[in-house]
């Protein structure tokens, strides 16, 4: 049955299905939980809202949670990632899809909102978009809600403070922290697919240049460490001591990012925070500076200031504006500033993004049986999720864990 949807060309559905096939010959830890978790009745009936980036792999995902039974309605968490063939294939299949590719603001607003009108009793959140927005202007519906579960490392952020705050009233797993979530998905993923999408983007060669890391921390590990395998020289910026430590340990230059300024002729940030490039950082830059994000939010780099500063600007090529200075220095944005491996291409690599969403996956399961048994507030991942999916991975790829005796786990559980 095809649900009432907002999508920008239903005519497209047909590559949106190439698409999303391509992710289901290659998503075995899914294919496996979708046969035997999801498969026991625990979504059925249930409303589940979803918004993530809208591409084949998150597609996917909700197809699953609707053949488990689930009425499930998704939007976009990012304007740009959204991807329209994708959106009418959803639609085409009974998923109600509110979502567009570059909407105006008022327009994405509308998507969440909409999504939320449906009274879910299950989310699934990138960014805590749609908590956020439930607890501020919807009242009315959070009732309705058993809990939800958390893709990134700025939602997190905020349903933190939220808790802190005690305004969370359902309980909300934290799936970015799962370990199969964000060892593999923060790390390898975004360092794979960021790293793509700028040599695909700007056509040009890394080995030798001075690739910046804003943020060491597991999306700052990744960047750096594809960058560091394609050659470039890699230099981190980072106020945790540690993690700075811990970049100098790695091999990789450390500095204060004012003196990474005058040096980097590549960008990339991921801390989750707002503004760690700013006016003063641009002044300092070289002609043909690459600036790419890889944080959720686009203003990791202050980009108003530098549409202020700059004397014009200028599409140079696809996903690329270029800003020049009044002195003539150039500067190079990707993607607006959005994230740039799913603004300006396809996200991270199938196999990685089937772990996490055996993690979401899992985590509504869970949710499903569970929440009225949970506390309000932001909470761990079951260490037993990330067994599963760990497990699940390792018997696609053949492999089978090592299984201590008796005598070694009576070992490890003995002072003696």
């Amino acid at each position: 049955m095809i649900r009432e949807s907002l999508v920008k060309d239903p005519s497209l559905a047909p590559e949106g299905h190439r698409k999303i096939d391509w992710v289901a010959q290659h998503a075995p830890v899914l294919n496996k939980i979708a046969g035997e978790q999801l498969a026991d009745g625990s979504l059925r009936g249930r409303k589940v809202a979803m918004t993530i980036h809208l591409e084949a792999k998150t597609a996917y995902l909700a197809l699953l949670l609707s053949e488990a039974g689930a009425e499930v309605t998704v939007s976009g968490s990012n304007p740009l990632s959204t991807q329209d063939d994708v959106c009418a294939a959803l639609a085409e299949r009974g998923v109600r899809v509110f979502a567009t590719h570059d909407p105006s603001d008022e327009d994405f607003e509308g998507y969440l909102h909409r999504t939320l009108e449906t009274g879910p009793d299950l989310i699934v959140d990138d960014g805590a978009e749609l908590v956020g927005r439930l607890i501020e202007h919807h009242p009315d519906l959070v009732g309705n809600v058993l809990g939800a579960s958390e893709e990134t490392t700025t939602g997190i952020m905020k349903l933190r403070a939220m808790t802190a705050e005690e305004v969370l009233p359902f309980p909300v797993l934290a799936a970015n922290d799962a370990k199969m979530k964000h060892l593999f998905d923060n790390r390898y993923g975004t360092g794979h697919s960021t790293i793509a999408a700028l040599l695909s983007n700007t056509n040009l060669f890394l080995s030798g240049k001075a690739v910046v890391v804003m943020g060491f921390g597991w999306v700052g590990r990744g960047l750096a460490k594809y960058a560091d395998g394609m050659g470039a020289r890699v230099i981190v910026c980072e106020p945790d001591p540690v993690k700075l430590l811990e970049a100098y340990s790695e091999g990789y230059e450390v500095m204060n990012s004012l003196q990474a300024a005058e040096v980097g002729d590549v960008f990339l940030t991921g801390t989750g925070n707002l503004k760690v490039l700013g006016t003063e950082h641009f002044a300092r830059m070289k002609d043909g500076t690459i600036l790419a994000n890889a944080g959720h939010y686009d203003h990791e780099f202050d980009l108003a200031a530098l549409r202020e500063t700059a004397a014009v600007s200028r599409e140079v090529r696809r996903n690329i504006t270029e800003y020049e200075l009044p002195d003539g220095r150039r500067l190079h944005v990707l993607a607006r500033g959005r994230l740039v491996n799913i603004a300006a291409a396809d996200g991270h690599p199938v196999e990685i993004m089937d772990l996490t969403f055996a993690v979401q996956a899992l985590a509504a399961h869970h949710l499903a049986s569970h929440a009225a048994q949970m506390a309000p507030g932001i909470q761990p991942i079951p260490e037993e999720i990330d067994d599963l999916v760990a497990r699940a991975k390792l018997a696609a790829l053949g492999v089978e864990p090592e299984t201590l005796t008796e005598e070694q786990i009576s070992y490890q559980q003995s002072w003696r």
